[in-house]
Parts: structure tokens; C-alpha cells; sequence
């Protein structure tokens, strides 16, 4: 055969492939609203920068009539490319060929793009669309399924790992994006769940819909489950690709930089927060005011929502920021709360990421709701994060730290780098109300005047206790600042911890309070 005709046969092979599961099958998965699994990658990277690995890759499965079967590229892309020039491994399922359902040798093809991703140290971003384990290959699908696992924890803290669920995620095929660092979901396309409504309507006799059980706003609002919510395929490849431009490649670099630029003139730093202390504000505002080009980028955003996490850049550089938001419950720590702050602290410190802690807030939700869900152990996560972590950690107090919120968000005694504070700072055990109320009791109650007694004591207390200066004559805090000093005093933080360095004891690992 000549090498023409031979070219000619690549040609024809390549186009069958590329069909996936066949023309009908296409136009049935555009019809659901949803792009096809090549789409998809070609979506997300730059133009022309897609290369595709085991395009010709079929299954080996001979039970149940599968020899008969021709599944083209066994259901699933896998293959490399670029995001703003940045490499990336990628993989998308494709639920035309089979539903995308994982065999053996569709197993196999996601878990050489990961081995590639820790060789090369790039991220992997991993586009979930199946209906699950491919039933015919018996416990080889199983297998494959624990050959990801496995990776998806070697990988852990080395190379980002990014998951996008773009159709049915279910049984144990969740367990792969809820061992990565970023979930990315979009309504009514995103479905993610461990047991099916028709198992849970024929083992509970309850009646629920797919998008009620694990649709992207459930995983967005109440399970945590998404960091990323979006209204359209589209939308949520745009929120990939900013994501890529805020991380670094891998554990050994960081991010690249970007231009320094100064935050936009319409945040007005000494203007968001009210006089009255007992008033909220957006802490979003503040971020807003300091990061370059006023440009924050939101993680988890609709879950946990009394804590802020997010990424922005301070002189062009990546800077992780968690912020108490005190217009949802005055931004108490409670069971999520705390969990979404600590993990966000660890992911910051595996890619060397320096975290600014932003703090205003009452202490930890008090109630028997939170201490019977375990707020004991959740909120030991973040003292573990904060200490174990090795990155530059830079802290300001706005307003409020009251008992184990000072302590649990950053503080010098959990080894925060700096600590400052503005001038309206309290930082106690406890608010001046209810300290007064226990402190001076006996002297309230035997007053001729207990309620003015009580208005003179709460006075007293804030004057020794609600302001920054306490704090600071004990070297807990390192300075007091006006808020129009605060930018210029992160950016030096941040420029002279560049090169910080920690010494930890010699371990194989600590143990944290999962």
C-alpha cells in the first residue's frame, strides 16, 4: 500500500472517531442543551492547541455481546494543550460512545493523561459527562475507578486538578472530583450524586428529582460539594480559565505574575465600614479596595457564605484572601465555615500562595445545632491549617475578634507573619455586652440603678478592652494602621516574606481533625 493510500486510511479512521457516538447520537446529546465531549476541550483551550492522545483506543470487553461493540475512543478524550499559553492535560468523557460509562480500557486512557500531568507537573482538568460504570466489564470498571482515586491523591498538593461536571456524575464516579482541588458545576446540565432517585424512591419511598438531589446549585448553596456555579457551559469555561491564570503550574513554581495595577477609584477604603459597629458591610468591598485592578475572584462563593475565600493579586502577584463577611450571621465561624476556610488555607500553602486573613467577626456560632454537628472538631481544622501552614501569612483586624474567632483567624499565636490592626479594633474574650453582664453582676444587680450601672460597666470594659492598644502592648499585633494605609502595607508584607522560610519537626505527616 502506497503512502497515499495509507494516509487516506488515517484520514477515514480519524473521521469515524471523531464522530464519537454516531451523527444521532450528537444531535441527541445537543439536544439535552449540552455541548459533545470534543466541543468541550476545543471550548476550553487556546485555538489549535489541542493534541489528542489514543484517539484509536477501543475496549477489550468480550462479555455480554461487547466483542461485537465498536466504541470509538472507548468514551472518553484525552490529550494536552494550552489555557493563555499555560500547558494543560485534559480529559473529557463522552456520553454519545456508551453514555461515557468507564471500562477497563476508558480507565486506562484517563489514568495515562494524569500519570503525563504529574510527569510533565501541569494541571489536569477532567470533564465529567457518564452514566457511570460500564456494567459489562464487571469489576474491571470498579478497578478503574480506584486506579483514579489513586492518583487523584498522588497528585494532591503537586499539580492543580480541576473537575467539571457536565452531565451525570454518579455512584462512585464522585469520588474522583471530590478528591481535586476545584469543582466546577452548571445549572441544569451539572448532576452529581451516590445514589439515584429511583434507588432512593424504591429504598425510602421518596419521590425527588435529579436536579433537587445533586444539582449544581445543591452542590453550590448546601452540600460544598462546587466551588464553581455556572448559568452556562460557556460561562463556566471562562471561570476555568480565569482559575488557571490565578495558580501556578505546579508545587514548585508560582504563579506567574501580572502587571501591577492600582485598584479602582470607586472603592473608597475608609468608607465602607460603618461607625456603628453593630452595622454590616460587603467584606468583598474591602478585598476590592486593596487587590490590583479591584479584581477578586470568589471561591465557593454561594456555600458557607459568612466566610469569604477567593484569589487576587497584590503588585501583580497571587494572593489568597479569607475574610469573615459580616452581612451573613455578623461572620461567625461555624461547622462550614470553618471547613471551607481550612481547606482553602492548605490548597494556598501546598502551591505557595501567601494568604491575607481579612477579621471581623463575634467568635463561633453558639448553639446546640453546631456543637451536635461537631463544631469542636470543624473549627479545629482551621487552628490546624493556620499552624501547619509554612506560606507568608499576613493578617488585618477591621473590627471585631472576639475568643476563639481572634485566635482561630490567623492570629500571631498560630505564627501569622504580620499582624496589624485599625484604630476601631476590638479584640477581647468576649463583646463588651455580655463580658459587663458576667464580670460586673454583682454590681449591676445591687445598683439602685442596675441598667445605668449596667450602660457605665460595658462603657469601662470597652474602654480597656474594645481597642486595638491592649493587643499591641503585649506585641500581638505588630502595628495599628489607618485603612488608607492598607494596601501599601500588604504590599510591603508581601515583598519582604517572599522568601520566607520554615523549619518543621521531622514527621511523616501530622493529624488532622478530619
Amino acid at each position: 500500500m502506497s503512502l497515499k493510500r495509507k494516509i487516506l486510511e488515517l484520514k477515514k479512521r480519524r473521521e469515524q472517531v471523531l464522530l464519537g457516538g454516531g451523527e444521532k447520537a450528537i444531535e441527541k446529546q445537543v439536544a439535552m442543551g449540552k455541548m459533545t465531549a470534543r466541543d468541550r476541550v476545543l471550548a476550553i483551550l487556546d485555538k489549535d492547541s489541542f493534541h489528542e492522545w489514543d484517539l484509536f483506543v477501543e475496549h477489550d470487553a468480550r462479555d455480554f455481546d461487547m466483542d461485537k461493540k465498536v466504541l470509538h475512543g472507548d468514551g472518553v478524550i484525552i490529550g494536552t494543550g494550552t489555557v493563555y499559553g499555560a500547558p494543560i492535560c485534559i480529559y473529557a468523557q463522552d456520553f454519545t460512545v456508551a453514555g461515557g460509562s468507564l471500562g477497563y480500557m476508558h480507565a486506562r486512557k484517563i489514568t495515562k493523561i494524569m500519570d503525563h500531568a504529574m510527569k510533565l507537573r501541569v494541571p489536569i482538568i477532567g470533564i465529567n459527562d457518564s452514566g457511570g460504570a460500564r456494567i459489562q466489564e464487571g469489576v474491571n470498571s470498579l478497578a478503574g475507578y480506584g486506579e483514579i482515586f489513586f492518583r487523584n491523591t498522588q497528585a494532591s498538593g503537586v499539580i492543580p486538578q480541576i473537575s467539571v461536571i457536565l452531565g451525570p456524575c454518579a455512584g462512585g464516579a464522585v469520588y474522583s472530583p471530590a478528591l481535586t482541588d476545584f469543582v466546577f458545576m452548571v445549572d441544569n446540565i451539572s448532576k452529581m450524586f451516590i445514589t439515584g432517585p429511583e434507588v432512593i424512591k424504591t429504598v425510602l419511598g421518596e419521590d425527588i428529582s435529579m436536579e433537587d438531589l445533586g444539582g449544581a446549585r445543591v452542590h453550590s448553596e448546601i452540600t460544598g460539594n462546587a466551588h464553581f456555579f455556572a448559568t452556562s457551559e460557556k460561562e463556566c469555561f471562562d471561570q476555568i480559565k480565569k482559575l488557571i491564570t490565578f495558580i501556578p503550574w505546579n508545587n514548585a513554581r508560582k504563579a506567574l505574575p501580572f502587571p501591577p495595577k492600582k485598584p479602582k477609584s470607586k472603592f473608597k477604603i475608609d468608607a465602607i465600614i460603618p461607625s456603628d459597629a453593630k452595622q454590616p458591610y460587603d467584606i468583598r468591598d474591602v478585598v476590592r479596595a486593596v487587590v490590583d485592578d479591584s479584581d477578586f475572584f470568589e471561591i465557593q462563593e454561594y456555600w458557607a457564605a459568612n466566610i469569604v475565600i477567593g484569589f487576587g493579586r497584590l503588585n501583580g502577584e497571587t494572593v489568597g484572601f479569607i475574610c469573615n463577611q459580616p452581612m451573613v450571621l455578623a461572620g461567625v465561624l461555624d461547622v462550614d465555615s470553618s471547613d471551607k476556610a481550612a481547606r482553602f488555607i492548605r490548597y494556598c500553602d501546598s502551591f505557595s500562595i501567601p494568604i491575607v486573613t481579612l477579621v471581623d467577626l463575634p467568635g463561633y456560632l453558639p448553639g446546640v445545632d453546631q456543637e451536635h454537628a461537631g463544631v469542636i472538631r470543624h473549627g479545629a481544622k482551621m487552628l490546624y491549617a493556620y499552624s501547619e501552614a509554612t506560606i507568608p501569612k499576613i493578617t488585618l483586624i477591621l473590627r471585631k475578634a472576639y475568643g476563639g474567632g481572634y485566635i482561630a483567624m490567623g492570629s500571631r499565636h498560630l505564627r501569622a507573619d504580620f499582624v496589624y490592626a485599625w484604630p476601631g479594633a476590638e479584640i477581647a474574650v468576649m463583646g463588651p455586652d455580655g463580658a459587663a453582664n458576667i464580670i460586673f453582676k454583682k454590681e449591676i444587680a445591687e445598683a439602685e440603678d442596675p441598667e445605668k450601672m449596667r450602660k457605665l460597666k460595658v462603657k469601662e470594659y470597652k474602654e480597656k478592652f474594645a481597642n486595638p492598644y491592649v493587643a499591641a502592648a503585649k506585641g500581638y499585633i505588630d502595628t495599628v494602621i489607618e485603612p488608607n494605609e492598607t494596601r501599601n502595607v500588604l504590599l510591603h508584607a508581601i515583598e519582604v516574606s517572599k522568601d520566607k522560610t520554615v523549619y518543621t519537626p521531622n514527621k511523616k505527616h501530622g493529624i488532622p481533625p478530619f
